[in-house]
């Protein structure tokens, strides 16, 4: 142990006999925890059994993770079919490689790649998960999503190759640097069009076999649902706070209703009625998807809340700042949009961050309408007859997910609160 360890353990650990005794009682209890798992965990549990029987007759005290690992697949997919599987993985894939420009500082546009990520991502990932024959909307959409990854890829390579955007590029090579910017942009257009038609003209008769919405589980769904409300929450919750602060007296009305009804009820409330009575209120012979009304219900739920967490960050900014947007001349959605709302949103960072916590956890309330979540799916094995009655294993990955995702987006929040500057000690 070095001398700065030493210092460190004597000022923080053993400064005095209470915190001496605190550390030795503390330490102690979380060795011995450690102690309990590792004996039931590792050193007397069973890896390979073909039923929950076979593990108790080899370890009566021991964890089964024979289970474990013969349902690790449902976990993660649900009741997806093992031969479609690879769709799940390719959005997957997909998703990461389109966020990747993000964390690349060369890459510029970035509010560009952001946006794209969020309005048509989610008709390709549909495309694929669900399966089945496009209606002409989600086939121009899902090639409008193949168009915009492929120029976010370009755009990547150019910026970190060149460190020129993709559109300076193909102006460039069309050897049209001397025209007028309005031309330029025109070509950039005409460009996207073409590389769309090309796109559309290939994908219009690629089709993959339907998979129903009620196959779809595990981890997957989970970070499905959460995925679209988080998605949505943030935009969402930004409208409804400002129009809770107009001053038009119809949409200021209008929105503190709607977060005030919303947040006045449970979502599992909420939920039912979108499932229950919303079908009810449509024209006979109109069908809507059980999950879509539920993912509108988690996102409803979700947008009311982040709305007065934006409120609350909007005025903590001094009015100084609003009044000096106008005294250089800002109408008020330029002081709002440059001004106000970066600083409010920088502030409010671990009650966003927060939000987006509990969206990831509350999420497993659709298990309670048959949608076999990670939570539902952790307590189907204890119903499988090899694996009946086997609960602490499943509910010890499903928790190890958990922790994982949501300590991800901390230690996330806790960097852009160190690159922001925003705070102090952490």
């Amino acid at each position: 142990m070095t001398t700065g360890a030493i210092r460190w353990s004597r000022r923080h650990l053993f400064r005095g006999p209470l915190d001496t005794l605190l550390t030795i009682t503390i330490a102690g209890g979380v060795g011995y925890l450690v102690w309990l798992f590792y004996v039931w965990g590792i050193d007397t549990a069973v890896w390979d059994a073909a039923s929950r029987r076979e593990c108790l007759d080899r370890s009566p005290t021991g964890a089964c993770w024979a289970g474990v690992i013969s349902w690790f697949d449902r976990y993660l997919y649900g009741r997806y079919p093992d031969i479609e599987i690879w769709r799940v993985d390719l959005a997957l894939a997909i998703f990461v490689l389109w966020m990747a420009p993000l964390w690349l500082p060369k890459v510029r546009a970035k509010v560009g790649v952001a946006m794209g990520v969020v309005l048509l991502y989610p008709f390709w990932a549909v495309a694929l998960f669900h399966g089945g024959e496009r209606s002409l909307f989600l086939q121009v959409m899902m090639s409008a999503a193949i168009t915009g990854f492929v120029l976010t890829l370009v755009h990547t390579v150019t910026c970190m190759v060149l460190g020129r955007g993709y559109w300076t590029v193909i102006i460039a090579m069309a050897g049209q640097l001397t025209v007028p910017e309005k031309a330029r942009i025109f070509l950039v257009i005409a460009g996207m069009a073409v590389l769309w038609l090309a796109i559309f003209w290939l994908s219009v008769g690629w089709t993959v076999p339907e998979v129903n919405t009620y196959k779809w589980g595990g981890l997957f769904l989970t970070l499905v649902v959460s995925g679209i409300a988080i998605a949505t929450a943030l935009p969402a919750g930004i409208i409804l706070a400002l129009g809770r602060r107009s001053r038009m007296p119809l949409i200021r009305a209008l929105c503190i209703g709607y977060i005030e009804v919303v947040r006045s009820v449970p979502l599992v409330t909420l939920m039912f009625m979108a499932t229950t009575m919303f079908p009810v209120m449509m024209p006979q012979g109109v069908t809507l998807d059980k999950l879509a009304l539920a993912i509108i219900s988690v996102c409803m739920f979700a947008a009311a809340y982040m709305a007065e967490t934006v409120r609350g960050g909007i005025q903590a900014i001094p009015f100084g700042q609003t009044e000096a947007a106008q005294a250089m001349g800002l109408r008020y959605w330029h002081a709002m949009g440059l001004i106000i709302l970066p600083q409010a949103l920088r502030a409010m960072i671990p009650n966003i961050v927060g939000s987006f916590i509990s969206l990831f956890k509350g999420t497993a309330v659709i298990s309670i309408f048959g949608f076999y979540d990670l939570t539902n799916m952790l307590s189907a094995v204890s119903q499988s007859p090899r694996w009946i009655m086997l609960f602490y294993e499943p509910l010890f990955v499903g928790a190890s997910m958990y922790f994982i995702g949501c300590f991800a987006m901390s230690r996330y929040s806790l960097y852009l609160e160190r690159k922001l500057g925003v705070g102090g000690r952490h």
